[in-house]
Order: structure tokens, then sequence, then C-alpha cells
């Protein structure tokens, strides 16, 4: 009999090559969050240099969710997800819980995660940190002299809200929870946050979104709900690709995606060839990309003041002409 395809038929592959892999996704589907399709596409390219095979793909958000996995047999669903494709080795997309994480090793030997959140040595891991990630953003506001800063994205067990918190306690800066908004990563929950932030008589003057396409959302609700009197800054992680054709163009936090995708399929396909046997962390730097949405405070207090100073002097200046004679105004010139 072939060898090889009997090892495709059992899930095993030869220990020469063509390892089987597959994909699971565990924060958003895939029409949600575009910086997981862009990541998907990157790994799944990774593989095919590699010479393997992308055997599968699977977008189980409640993975990540405390609530949704309380109401769920995880033990059942891995179970199932493993045999609907027996493979070599298992790449994790996205934050997993850790009792999720314990159940997946218990059928996968071999398991790299790509995320902005550790697993904690649980398995391989190549991260780009999210605490690293939120402080550098924040800290982008504060260098334009933004104090009054609101915070969009997932709160719960999130590593990019920690960043946030720490960087504002580290610059002595007090959070307000009415700048706290708990979002997940979608265009409309941006959106939706963004109408929220409009309506608030304290306004904050900068923003950050813990993904891109919070921050599409937001930019939108501010293209139409336009307000030549506030303008907040607005900076986000991911620089997805739409970030460079939103109005004003996003200013973001650039993570490597290919050089992630690398590194990830690098360690599993190691692992299968026994390369190593401890469990290792890779991790990349963000780079912050500066666009057009972020600007120094005091250019935007300058243009409030002008607005107001203006606005005070023609409301005198029409006291004036209600209160004297128009003969006298023109007697002096």
């Amino acid at each position: 009999p072939d060898e090889a395809a009997k090892s495709l038929r059992l899930g095993k592959s030869q220990k020469t090559g063509h390892y089987r892999i597959s994909i699971l996704v565990t924060r958003h589907d895939k029409h949600t969050d575009p910086f997981f399709s862009e990541l998907i596409e990157a790994i799944r390219s990774e593989i095919n240099q590699h010479m393997c095979i992308f055997a599968n793909i699977w977008f189980e958000q409640s993975f990540s969710d405390e609530d949704e996995a309380e109401k769920m047999n995880i033990k059942k669903v891995v179970n199932d997800l493993y045999n609907d494709g027996k493979t070599d080795g298992l790449i994790i997309i996205g934050k997993c819980l850790p009792k999720v994480i314990s159940e997946l090793k218990s059928k996968w030997k071999n398991i790299v995660s790509v995320n902005r959140n550790s697993t904690n040595n649980e398995v391989d891991e190549v991260i780009c940190d999210g605490a690293k990630i939120a402080s550098k953003a924040v800290n982008h506001l504060i260098r334009l002299g933004h104090r009054k800063i609101s915070y969009i994205g997932e709160c719960r067990n999130e590593s990019r809200f920690k960043g946030f918190q720490e960087t504002m306690l580290m610059h002595n800066i007090e959070m307000n929870l009415d700048y706290i908004f708990q979002a997940k990563a979608s265009e409309n929950d941006g959106y939706s946050a963004m109408e929220r932030i409009i309506k608030l008589s304290n306004r904050p003057t900068g923003i950050y979104c813990s993904s891109g396409i919070i921050a599409i959302g937001v930019l939108k609700a501010l293209s139409k709900f336009s307000n030549r009197y506030y303008n907040p800054s607005v900076i986000s992680s991911d620089d997805i690709s739409e970030a460079k054709y939103t109005k004003p163009m996003l200013t973001t936090l650039s993570l490597p995606k290919k050089e992630m995708a690398k590194y990830a399929v690098y360690l599993l396909v190691d692992k299968l060839n026994y390369g190593h046997k401890s469990v290792t962390k890779i991790e990349v730097e963000s780079t912050l990309v500066i666009r057009n949405s972020c600007n120094p405070l005091n250019n935007s207090d300058y243009i409030e003041y002008c607005i107001w100073y203006f606005g005070f002097a023609f409301q005198n200046i029409s006291s004036v002409y209600r209160n004297k004679n128009l003969q006298q105004l023109g007697s002096h010139g």
C-alpha cells in the first residue's frame, strides 16, 4: 500500500515531510476583524513554503470568552475538532482560555499560539505583547499633550487594557470610567462607542482603540457627526490594510504579521522534527506608524480658543449695536 496515502488517511505524516497542519481561530470569525484574516493568510503562505499541508481551519470564538465557555462542553467540542481532521500540528490564533488549552494539549502534542496575550508557557508561542502595544499608543497620545484618554476594546483578561491602565498610572493620570468602553473587535462596536462619547459633556481628547477595525468604526461615527469643535486624536493597534485609506488616515501600532506567521510555522515544524522539546516563546515588537488621526492637544486648544474668542467678541459687538444709537457710532468713525 502507498504509505503516503495511508498517512493522510490516518492523519499522520511521514517523518521526512508534508506535515498536516490545522489552524484554530479563537477570537472572532473571519468576517469581523481584518487583522485575523491577514494573519491567517500569512500563516497559510508559510505552511506552503515549508512544503506542509494546510488541513483545516476552525473558528471557535467561545474558546476566548469565559461566559460562552461556561455554556459549552469544551472537552466534547475539542474532541470533535480533533476527529474532524487528525493532524500533526495545530496553530492557535488569538487569546485562548487556559482550560481550553489544557483540552487541546490532550489531543495535539504539537501546538503553537500566535497572539497578543501570552499562554504563560503552556505551549510554544509567538507574541507581540498587547500590554506593550497599548503602552506605546497611550504614550504617543501623552507626548502630544493628551491626558483625557479613552479606551475602546475588550477589558476582561485583556493585555491591551492592562497596558492602558499601567501606562495611565505611570503618568499619574486618573482614569475616567466614563471613558472606558467594552467593545468587541468590530466596526459596529467602535461606531456605537463613539456615539456615546459624542454625547458626553466632558469628552476625551485622545482615544485608544484596541484594534484597527474598532478605530474605523470610531472614525466613521466622527465623520457622520462631524463637529468642528470636537476633533479627538484616534490611535489603534494592528495596522490593518484599511488604516491607510481612512479619513483621516489612521495612526496605529503595526504588528509584523508576516514575521509572526513565519516564526509560528517554523516553531511547529521544528518541534515536529524533534528540533526542540521545551516550551519556546518568540516575542516580536510593534512599530508606531504616524499618520493624520493624531494631533498635538495644544493645536486643538488654540483652535477652540479662537472659536471662543471670536464668538465672544461677536456677542459684544452685537450688544454694542443693540444698546447704542447707530448715528452715535457713525460719528465716532
